[in-house]
């Protein structure tokens, strides 16, 4: 979900609604939660990719050993998100952590995240008190968010390129580092998808702003034309999603950037996209029916059976198109103690 604040140019991201085919979160954990069982233990530390810095604030962990395993757990997160271009978009940007008790049925280990824009960029990270690192490893939340910072702020008509943006990258990255089986993320991302088809036709993409029961609409067909410009890009023109995002966080993001989503597509063909975005855009954003993936489930050499499961097939080129795209790679940072 994306709210934008009345006094304040402040995006919030909800990544509770982007996976989940059950009930939507209307809201993040209650002030009462934040507060309850606060401990003494404040933990900050920097995660640093060359010449930029993630802060990462473990806010009220109950012990010292508590503080590192949160502070490992999002080392790696942030290590799945430099498998996009290997620096942090921004110079500076921080992240926050902060323990909730466990909220009746749900057992989500990360119930809430959000990505806040103001003088600032931040991401604010909910975490169940009593979640485990395998819970934690096993959670797309963090990575979600961090892929937020990836872009600008793109107001409610662009809602559809943010949330689609962090939705494929949530299952991309986390393939990449080595956190889900590629083959899985083929499929969690087939998921997203099959959820996004159920909600039936709507509005158009760029109209469909906060309509109500549009969420995995808005969260998945955008994913459908990241993963359809992904595609494209490395088939006909020898570049990629993650070159072209890096080339336009170098030359034009920073923390206060807002964009109309023209201007952003525009940005991105300028970055390397080589005319692929605006030509994507004019289709997606006209559409009322929910995307196909036809095309670039053909070049990727993926099927669904009548079981509803992917096939694969062992075409070199469709090998080494999935590869590129889920194939793991290395990052070599970690948390270091702030100075």
């Amino acid at each position: 979900m994306t709210v934008r604040a009345l006094s304040l140019p402040t995006l919030l991201v909800c990544a509770a609604l982007a996976a989940s085919a059950g009930p939507a979160r209307a809201q993040p954990p209650s002030a009462a939660d934040d507060n309850a069982g606060v401990a003494a233990t404040s933990d900050e530390r920097v995660i640093r990719a060359g010449d930029t810095r993630l802060h990462v604030i473990v806010e009220n962990a109950p012990s010292r050993l508590r503080a590192d395993e949160l502070q490992r757990w999002l080392a790696e997160c942030a290590n799945a998100a430099l498998t996009a271009f290997g620096r942090f978009p921004l110079h500076d940007a921080q992240v926050r952590i902060r323990l909730v008790p466990r909220r009746g049925r749900d057992s989500s280990p990360v119930p809430w995240g959000q990505t806040v824009r103001e003088d600032a960029v931040s991401v604010l990270l909910y975490v169940r008190e009593d979640a485990g690192m395998a819970e934690l490893r096993g959670d797309w939340t963090a990575v979600h968010e961090l892929s937020h910072l990836f872009h600008p702020y793109l107001g409610d008509d662009g809602r559809w390129l943010a949330e689609g943006l962090a939705s494929y990258y949530q299952n991309v990255l986390r393939a990449r580092a080595g956190l889900l089986d590629a083959d899985e993320a083929w499929r969690r991302l087939d998921g997203g998808f099959q959820r996004g088809r159920r909600v039936g036709p709507g509005a158009r993409m760029d109209e469909v702003g906060w309509s109500r029961g549009s969420t995995m609409r808005i969260y998945w067909a955008g994913a459908a034309f990241w993963l359809d410009a992904d595609v494209q890009l490395r088939r006909e023109h020898g570049t990629d999603l993650d070159r072209v995002l890096g080339r336009y966080s170098q030359c034009c993001l920073d923390s206060d950037s807002r964009l109309e989503p023209q201007e952003f597509i525009a940005a991105l063909d300028r970055a390397g996209g080589r005319g692929v975005f605006a030509r994507l855009y004019r289709r997606y954003a006209a559409m009322t029916e929910f995307p196909s993936q036809d095309a670039p489930y053909r070049a990727l050499g993926i099927s669904e059976s009548d079981k509803d499961t992917l096939r694969f097939s062992d075409d070199a080129e469709a090998v080494r198109l999935r590869r590129a795209i889920m194939g793991a790679r290395s990052t070599d940072t970690a948390p270091a103690k702030s100075d």
